[in-house]
């Protein structure tokens, strides 16, 4: 099951109680103090997981704490400090205080490891508290809590292309002739219920990474058919390559209707996507090989763009469609992001409790 959405509640884990003790052996007189220290409580971390796809383990789970520290000993024994506790989150997951609305990470990079709730730091025990004039304290300091807060979670997959275009355009089966991913192909809409990614190799070893995006009709920005629920998905993709059927059904939009049907929910959904650079494709050329050129070129003058065209089924056309999908994404820079925290703490003008 894809889930890109949760809500959890995290707890950094509580120090332990310092210890209130006195040194007591035969032939030592006046021992003194030796009560420890507590231990620190453990940090919940967010770390972007290979391997890990969607936010499946935060849906049925919503409470995650920390280990606790030990409270200290006598003979000046400080507490075992409680274990941290890792969120294993896939790559691209945004983490919001869910009261406040604030992001607190956008994890990017995999690998990175931030800090999301600090754990509480342990009591001193009475030993630290002993001086000259007080050499028998008989106060020890309690452990302070951990941090806690809800967090929403977000995943926005990361890519650098976007498949976009009606049901049945042609998106999963390109997907799958590009790469080894192995999405599910129909001839019936809606096969592909959930975004998926795949790895395009090309010669040069050089990578595209591509995102199919499930088919979208119009009044998908108010919630028609699959909706907008994974349009988030495509907002980080350098470009967009919108798949246009050449020969639709009987009853279907034509091919340029199709077209700026899409445009329209893009442009509704978010500007930022609407002008993301893009790609027009017509898709199953090889259904009328004869008759194919003639609508390109309706195509190119009725939407008055270029189009490449394409036949999953056939391969024709997708090594000169790959090689156009590199220089585009190419000639885009990547977004500015800051410098990966590889391990770190979310800074306390960032934290915010309710």
């Amino acid at each position: 099951m894809f889930i890109d959405e949760a809500e959890i509640y995290i707890h950094g884990g509580d120090g332990g109680h310092g210890c209130v003790s006195f040194r007591r052996e035969k032939y030592v007189p006046m021992g003194g103090p030796n009560g420890g220290s507590g231990g620190d409580g453990g940090g919940v971390y967010a770390v972007a997981t290979p391997g890990v796809e969607t936010l499946l383990d935060f849906s049925g789970r919503h409470h995650w704490n920390a280990k606790n520290g030990l409270p200290g000993e006598g003979k000046q024994k400080t507490g075992k400090s409680g274990d941290d506790l890792d969120l294993k989150l896939p790559h691209g997951t945004l983490i919001y205080d869910r009261d406040t609305g604030l992001l607190l990470k956008d994890l990017t990079q995999l690998g990175e490891r931030v800090c999301i709730a600090p754990g509480g730091k342990g009591g001193r025990g009475n030993k630290a508290f002993a001086t000259p004039t007080q050499q028998a304290p008989q106060e020890a300091e309690p452990g302070t809590p951990g941090e806690e807060r809800w967090l929403r979670l977000v995943l926005k997959l990361i890519a650098d292309v976007g498949l976009v275009g009606l049901p049945n355009a042609g998106k999963s089966t390109l997907l799958a002739s590009t790469s080894k991913a192995a999405p599910k192909i129909a001839p019936y809409p809606f096969t592909t219920l959930k975004p998926q990614l795949g790895i395009a190799e090309l010669p040069g070893f050089r990578r595209i990474v591509i995102a199919d995006i499930p088919g979208l009709i119009e009044g998908a920005h108010e919630g028609a058919g699959l909706g907008d629920a994974f349009l988030k998905h495509i907002e980080r993709t350098r470009v967009i390559v919108h798949l246009v059927d050449l020969f639709p059904p009987e009853g279907d939009p034509t091919p340029a209707d199709a077209y700026r049907t899409i445009r329209e929910e893009l442009g509704k959904s978010s500007q930022t996507l609407a002008d993301k650079p893009e790609l027009v494709v017509a898709t199953k050329t090889d259904i009328d090989p004869d008759s194919a050129s003639d609508k390109i070129d309706a195509l190119k003058s009725d939407i008055g763009k270029p189009v490449s065209a394409i036949s999953s089924a056939t391969r024709e056309g997708l090594d000169q469609l790959m090689e156009e999908m590199w220089r585009l994404v190419a000639s885009e820079k990547p977004p500015q992001e800051p410098e990966p925290v590889k391990q770190g703490v979310i800074p306390p003008h960032l934290r915010s409790f309710s």
